[in-house]
């Protein structure tokens, strides 16, 4: 029986994914096998020995400490595309928003008294919340993966031109995209010519504040930005400047903070993007599911700090052994098994940067102090056996 620890409130269907006679579910068990969690801050949770895996309802994974799981042997999961048609719609949303001054006018609009004479009223007054069409204008869209596919072929189909940037795009995903979007290969050209801006990237180092005074130096005047991927992308002092002087039009962001309050031409989404009933259903299912046929299973897929490893179960026992990629791992691993005369009957190893997952399954039972020989190596992070 294993054990799973929620973090946060995950929809039933995904809850549904864990079978009772191999799971308990709660939000208060004790040394979790697994943990599900979605927005709680786990930055510095206390990991159990027990622990094995953490599945995020989500595509993001900056509330969780991954160079620290994956020193402990930890396998880290995401929901990649589960909530994608969710953020695509509140892009469009975005667009129109930051195209037609409609929350200023639905503001105005709400202030009328009745005792005006409404409909004159707001004939005169419509013209101050006049804006353009999408229709004609050029879309650039920065990350091409799941959302960004998505927010480009609509666009698309909405009569924008659209360039995509992405120098990590995946070959599922280029298939995806709609042969009228036009690839750049760098952004300083997505820049120059987009009227609109949607990014669409991870937060890591090398993208943290990407959109910043040098980069709105080289755009249009008048560009419009929309950021529903992560606040950090965006430098706060930097957007309010380029909002004053008009080279920013109007910003629209998915995350609010101090700094972006109370300022005219900044919009603030309360981080909407994944609230939807179906994308929160969508990645609590992919989440649960992932958490489950690793344990169960040692089956990876969707980590963000190991390889996706899938092999049919083909012995008594497996073992999953998750270790440093360096030289001479496997003929460590294999020599300390070979010595001890027990029987291989199907392997497979991937890696991912500086770790590595190693599944071997065995035609009979392995005895316990060969499983403590393969812990004890060097660079062996983590050893499971599954039966």
């Amino acid at each position: 029986m294993y054990n799973i620890l929620t973090l946060n409130k995950i929809a039933p269907a995904g809850l549904a994914e864990f079978e009772h006679r191999y799971f308990s579910v709660s939000d208060s068990v004790e040394a979790p096998d697994g943990i599900i969690v979605r927005s709680k801050d786990m930055l510095e949770y206390d990991f159990n020995e027990n622990l094995r895996a953490i599945a995020r309802a989500g595509a993001g994974t900056n509330n969780i400490p991954i160079d620290r799981c994956s020193e402990a042997g930890i396998v880290v999961f995401n929901s990649p595309g589960a909530n994608a048609n969710a953020v695509k719609e509140l892009v469009v949303c975005a667009m129109l928003l930051a195209s037609r001054d409609i929350f200023s006018g639905i503001t105005w609009a709400n202030s009328l008294t009745p005792d005006s004479n409404v409909e004159d009223v707001v004939e005169k007054g419509k013209s101050a919340f006049v804006g353009p069409e999408l229709a004609g204008k050029t879309l650039g869209v920065i990350g091409l993966g799941a959302v960004g596919v998505l927010v480009a072929n609509v666009a698309n189909r909405l009569g924008m031109k659209v360039l995509g940037y992405d120098p990590y795009l995946s070959v599922d995903h280029a298939l995806s995209l709609n042969s009228a979007v036009s690839r750049v290969n760098d952004l300083k050209s997505l820049y120059e010519k987009a009227d609109y801006i949607t990014v669409h990237s991870p937060l890591t180092p090398d993208t943290k504040g990407m959109l910043n005074a040098e980069a709105f130096a080289i755009m249009k005047h008048g560009v419009r930005i929309i950021n529903l991927a992560r606040g950090g992308l965006v430098d706060d002092d930097d957007i309010l400047m380029a909002i004053e002087s008009g080279k920013v039009a109007r910003y629209v962001t998915d995350f609010p903070d101090a700094k972006l309050l109370g300022h005219k031409n900044i919009i603030l989404i309360p981080h909407l993007g994944a609230s939807t009933p179906e994308s929160e259903e969508n990645c609590a299912v992919m989440a649960a599911k992932e958490l489950s046929e690793y344990l169960r299973f040692g089956t990876i897929r969707n980590s963000v700090n190991l390889p996706n490893v899938e092999m049919e179960r083909t012995g008594h026992i497996r073992l999953g052994i998750i270790h440093r990629n360096i030289p001479n791992m496997l003929n460590n691993i294999f020599g300390t098994l070979s010595s001890e005369g027990v029987n291989i009957e199907n392997l497979i190893n991937r890696s991912k940067g500086a770790y590595a997952y190693t599944l071997v399954d065995f035609g009979g039972d392995i005895p316990n102090p060969v499983v403590q020989q393969v812990k004890d190596l060097p660079d062996v992070l983590r050893v499971r056996v599954i039966r």
